[in-house]
């Protein structure tokens, strides 16, 4: 018994990854790992047919409709990840760029990454703000409404944006700063509804403050985007 129902679990879980070969957004800007699509589908996969199995008085048929069902909807999650990383890289004038040396290159102004379970659009401070105000450049309002236009097209993500500073003057008065960068940037995404904002302060440098370059590639506003307020992350640690 204990062999069929293992047999039987597996099936929709196999179907489920399958499924997962069919990404293919012409026109978009893509990045082929897609690992929130796989993660998605084999984890909806595995609920949905525990979820069948249990309320379909353990019928290994039910736990069969429950895994594909469970799969599509993981699936979606997933995909849908995925679709805007692509679709802000492109209206960004970027790519999707995972190498976790990509925000120390300065000629990198805008970094798109796709992690596990949120988006991240990294903004260099240089070409947001000028120095100690927290009006954007009309170059920076022009692509940060990019992204707001396009989260239109998507109610249910949840979007959060972090400030950061470099270490020049006194802590509080970058906490200051920075939230108030994070909420100039926030206002203008709260197409759905308003995001949640940090500020980090002079908090995780992405290079040591110990020159100019250093603090330059410090001075960022991160925007994230979730699938779910479950995965939500402290941008500041």
């Amino acid at each position: 018994m204990k062999k069929k129902w293992t047999q039987n679990l597996l099936l929709p879980i196999s179907v489920s990854l399958l499924l997962t070969g069919c990404y293919n957004e012409p026109g978009l800007i893509e990045d082929d790992s897609h690992a929130r699509t796989v993660t998605g589908v084999a984890a909806g996969a595995l609920a949905g047919s525990l979820i069948g199995y249990n309320t379909g008085h353990h019928h290994s048929k039910n736990a069969l409709i429950g895994g594909l069902l469970g799969a599509a909807a993981g699936g979606f999650v997933g995909y849908s990840l995925d679709k805007q990383a692509n679709e802000i890289a492109m209206a960004l004038g970027t790519g999707v760029n995972n190498d976790p040396l990509a925000v120390l290159d300065p000629n990198n102004t805008i970094v798109v990454s796709k992690h596990p379970n949120y988006v991240k659009i990294m903004f260099r401070d240089e070409m947001m703000f000028p120095t100690d105000s927290d009006q954007l450049r009309p170059h920076a309002r022009n692509k940060v409404n990019k992204v707001a236009q396009l989260l239109q097209n998507y109610p249910q993500t949840v979007v959060s944006v972090a400030g950061f500073t470099d270490n020049r003057g006194s802590y509080e008065y970058n906490l200051k700063l920075s939230e108030k960068r994070a909420n100039t940037v926030a206002k203008i995404l709260a197409v759905n509804s308003y995001p949640s904002t940090r500020g980090c302060s002079y908090n995780k440098p992405l290079a040591p403050n110990t020159n100019l370059a250093n603090q330059a590639l410090n001075r960022r506003v991160e925007v994230y985007l979730y699938a779910s307020e479950a995965a939500m992350i402290d941008p500041c640690l």
